[in-house]
């Protein structure tokens, strides 16, 4: 005869009250039990514990999968953080380091000019002053650029301007704090020069192109590209010998000059007084006449 559901539940209710009433006593009676085997046959124990060891460690492994997995997700996520914060100190690190390379740079193109006009030694120089350009005043009427360093820097006029290369051109006006270097490209620029080689004598004259003219070169002068030209010492301008360029072009229209000096990027200048006045009396002379 089966029992009715209402039946089951009477049954069962007393059962699961006595279970909880008295399950520590069940356990420390469960536990007295298992030592008390375990004691009288230990094969036989040792035998079940492995037993139900082999029976959970697959249980135990499964559950502690996830567990692992989680843990792994963790670090995983604190390393993640962890690159983030170190790809942000090296991005700042980088760019503190670009900055102090373009510094750098910058240092080494300006210690490279120093060391070219350093180079140039004036054995007959009484005093030079090294300045920086400022300003260019170029286009088709003048060539000339603007420097920093003026009448109380100690720069005078007619001083020679001179790259590691060679002539630049002249200082043509002098303020307190600032001064206007003539090229000698410029129109108003005439330098005595001679060929290094011959010694046959001109003069360079400007005309505000690149390439400068020789100009009262003698007929019978025998010229040639890549002549080197340098100052001749006439006309008490400029002390003989100083670098000016070489003939690149010699014809039926005249003979032309590629100055060493190069106008391009100028940035240090050296001025050199040489004790040489003869291009201040020449322009002396020269506002006597017009006035």
């Amino acid at each position: 005869m089966a029992l009715r559901p209402g039946a089951v539940t009477r049954i069962a209710l007393p059962l699961r009250s006595f279970a909880q009433r008295f399950a520590f006593v069940l356990l420390l009676g469960g536990a007295a039990a298992i030592m008390a085997v375990g004691k009288s046959d230990p094969e036989a124990f040792e035998k079940a514990r492995t037993t139900v060891t082999d029976a959970i460690a697959p249980l135990l492994d499964a559950a502690s999968r996830p567990v692992a997995t989680a843990a792994h997700m963790v670090d995983r996520v604190e390393n993640l953080a962890h690159l983030q914060q170190e790809n942000e100190r090296l991005r700042q690190e980088n760019a503190r380091l670009k900055q102090w390379q373009a510094a750098a740079l910058h240092l080494q193109a300006e210690n490279r000019q120093l060391r070219g006009l350093l180079s140039y030694d004036p054995k007959d120089s009484v005093t030079y002053v090294t300045v920086r350009v400022v300003g260019e005043r170029g286009g088709a009427f003048v060539r000339s650029v603007l420097i920093n360093e003026g009448a109380q820097g100690g720069v005078e006029k007619g001083q020679a301007a001179i790259l590691d290369d060679g002539l630049l051109g002249r200082v043509a006006s002098v303020g307190d704090h600032s001064a206007r270097v003539l090229l000698i490209t410029d129109l108003n620029s005439r330098i005595p020069v001679m060929v290094e080689e011959t010694r046959v004598r001109a003069v360079l004259a400007g005309d505000n192109s690149s390439s400068p003219r020789l100009l009262f070169v003698s007929a019978n002068a025998a010229l040639e590209v890549g002549q080197r030209i340098v100052t001749s010492g006439h006309g008490d301008a400029f002390p003989p010998g100083i670098p000016v360029g070489e003939i690149t072009k010699v014809g039926e229209n005249g003979v032309r000059v590629r100055p060493f000096a190069s106008e391009d990027r100028l940035e240090l200048v050296r001025l050199v007084d040489f004790g040489r006045d003869g291009i201040l009396a020449a322009e002396a002379a020269a506002a006597t006449s017009n006035e």
